[in-house]
């Protein structure tokens, strides 16, 4: 039997290894998240199976790494829009427009401004290179670590500066979904008009990661969740232009095939229209939510073991106080930003 024979035969072993060790550590989180204790710690199911990625990831993972990276991959990227598109089931087109031209504008305006502010630091007052900056602002302004991938062939960054731009995304992602249920019981009483939904509103405007806005929304409550989703999808759907803008911004002609929609939440739109036609009966819906809840506490796992504690303090310090100084703003002016929204557009 060749080689080639034997690797392909392999390769399919090397997915399900790794997918099995997230979707294990996945229903270990749901589990765990039922019993009282956990329930009264405020600690959702997803970010508890980040923490049991993180821990696995950090501990036992490296010796499995070779056998089970591509699998876990899958669960990071794949299972993670899969489940994001079947989240569209918990939700309605009345939801949607809830949310709607308020929430484009908050979005707009916080995903200027925060890309915009990481130039001036960066170029001007940091003197980092403008790959780095750009690469760190394209993931704390729009989707994290996505957008920062995305944005590397454009402007056709080294990929060192690809891996120091994800890890401020990876270690300030990771502090808000904890800070975030937090700061929402101190936002809600000095802001009465910090509404449950409110609050999914700047969830989804500010945090970096689509499976981060997921799980801090996740741990305060249903209401912010679904509206966390929702900003976030709307954010994601700006990567597009963003990614011409930055294009043409580059002074390179454009590269066919380089700038992708974001085609995954275009169908999380479209499944939550149809799922307001009310065409499916309770029990299928009921039944697809939990696959989505256990899709995605999969992908939190997934990306909780790829998270390396040990090349985070490899970083750099100026690239870690650029990405610092965004998280900061995302939530100050984010915050403020939101707040003038609610009052001008109410």
């Amino acid at each position: 039997m060749s080689t080639l024979s034997l690797n392909l035969q392999a390769q399919p072993l090397r997915y399900t290894c790794g997918v099995a060790l997230a979707l294990l550590l996945a229903v270990m989180a749901l589990r765990l998240g039922t019993l009282p204790a956990v329930v009264a710690s405020g600690f959702g199911t997803l970010t508890l199976a980040m923490v049991m990625g993180i821990v696995v990831g950090n501990t036992v993972y490296p010796r499995l790494a070779d056998s089970c990276a591509p699998g876990v991959q899958i669960a990071k990227q794949h299972l993670l829009r899969l489940g994001i598109m079947l989240y569209g089931f918990r939700l309605t087109f009345q939801q949607i427009a809830d949310v709607g031209i308020s929430g484009v504008a908050i979005d707009l305006a916080t995903l200027s401004s925060t890309f915009f502010i990481a130039c001036w630091l960066g170029r001007r007052v940091l003197k980092l290179d403008r790959d780095t900056v750009w690469l760190i602002g394209a993931g704390s302004s729009i989707c994290g670590a996505a957008a920062i991938l995305a944005t590397e062939p454009v402007i056709k960054a080294e990929a060192q500066k690809v891996t120091v731009a994800i890890a401020t995304v990876v270690i300030f992602g990771t502090v808000a979904i904890f800070l975030y249920p937090l700061l929402w019981h101190e936002f809600s009483t000095l802001f009465p008009a910090m509404t449950p939904e409110a609050w999914g509103v700047f969830t989804g405007s500010t945090m970096h990661e689509v499976a981060q806005v997921v799980a801090a929304g996740h741990a305060v409550g249903p209401q912010v969740e679904n509206n966390a989703v929702i900003t976030k999808m709307l954010r994601v759907m700006m990567l597009a232009p963003f990614l011409l803008l930055l294009n043409a911004r580059a002074g390179k002609s454009p590269q066919r095939g380089k700038v992708q929609f974001p085609w995954f939440a275009l169908i999380f739109i479209a499944v939550a229209l149809f799922n307001s036609l009310h065409l499916l009966p309770q029990a299928w819906v009921s039944a697809i939510g939990e696959l989505d809840n256990l899709l995605l506490a999969t992908a939190m796992a997934a990306l909780g073991l790829t998270t390396r504690l040990s090349q985070l303090g490899r970083t750099g310090f100026k690239p870690i106080l650029l990405g610092l100084l965004l998280f900061i703003w995302l939530i100050a002016g984010g915050g403020a930003i939101n707040l003038a929204a609610h009052y001008l557009l109410a």
